[in-house]
C-alpha cells in the first residue's frame, strides 16, 4: 500500500546552465509542492501504513526549511553565494543545481535518513520511501525513486553532509540538533502524542 503527504513552500533559486536564459541567469521564486509516498505491505496498530500525525516531525520540519528561503549550488559563483547569504537570513547550500530534478533526489535522500533513523513504537513495519514529487509549477513536477535518488554515476553525487542549512533555519527547528542526529544516523525517537 501506498499513502502520501504534500507539503509546500516557496522558495528562490537560480538554476546555472540550463537552456532557459530567465531560469539561468536570474533570481526567481517557485510555489513548490512536494509529495512525500510512502508504502508497506503492513499496517501498524491502528490500521496505517504510517501515521501522517508523525510526518509532522522531522519530515515536515526539513521541508519547512525550504521556505522562504533561497536555495544556492555550492558550485555557484562565489560572489553570489556570499551575497545571497547576506541580505538572505534563509538559505540552504546543496552541492547540486537546485533544479526540480535534484530537488526530488536531495528530499528523497534526507527523507530516506529519517526513515532509517526513525524509531517506530505503534507497530509499524517494513516502512519504505517509495517516490518524492517536486511540483515546481502547476503544470511540470519531478518525480524520484530509489534508482534516482541513488544514481551518482548518471545524475551526480549527492552527499548529505554537504547540504547546509543556515543557523536561522536550524533556530526554528523544535530540535535545534536535528541535522546533526540526520547525520549522524541518530535514533530520532516520536512523541508519545502528536
Amino acid at each position: 500500500m501506498i499513502i502520501r503527504k504534500l507539503y509546500k513552500f516557496e522558495n528562490a533559486h537560480i538554476v546555472r546552465n540550463c537552456t532557459s536564459r530567465r531560469c539561468s541567469r536570474s533570481i526567481h521564486g517557485h510555489s513548490y509542492k512536494v509529495e512525500v509516498k510512502l508504502s508497506s505491505n503492513y499496517l501498524d496498530n491502528g490500521g496505517m501504513v504510517y501515521d501522517f500525525g508523525l510526518m509532522k516531525l522531522s519530515i515536515k520540519e526539513i521541508i519547512d526549511s525550504f521556505d522562504h528561503a533561497i536555495t544556492i549550488w555550492n558550485k555557484d559563483d562565489k560572489e553570489y553565494i556570499k551575497y545571497a547569504k547576506k541580505f538572505s537570513e534563509r538559505w540552504i547550500e546543496l552541492p547540486v543545481n537546485p533544479s526540480a530534478e535534484q530537488f526530488s533526489r536531495v528530499f528523497f535522500l534526507i527523507i530516506d535518513r529519517i526513515l532509517e533513523c526513525m524509531e517506530f513504537k505503534n507497530g509499524e513495519r517494513e516502512i519504505k520511501l517509495h517516490s518524492i514529487i517536486v511540483h515546481e509549477t502547476d503544470t511540470g513536477y519531478a518525480e524520484c525513486f530509489r534508482e534516482d535518488a541513488y544514481n551518482f554515476d548518471g545524475m551526480g553525487e549527492i552527499r548529505l553532509e554537504d547540504i547546509v542549512f543556515s543557523d536561522r533555519i536550524k533556530e526554528e527547528w523544535s530540535d535545534k540538533r536535528l541535522w546533526e542526529r540526520i547525520l549522524k544516523k541518530e535514533k530520532l525517537s516520536p512523541p508519545s502524542e502528536v
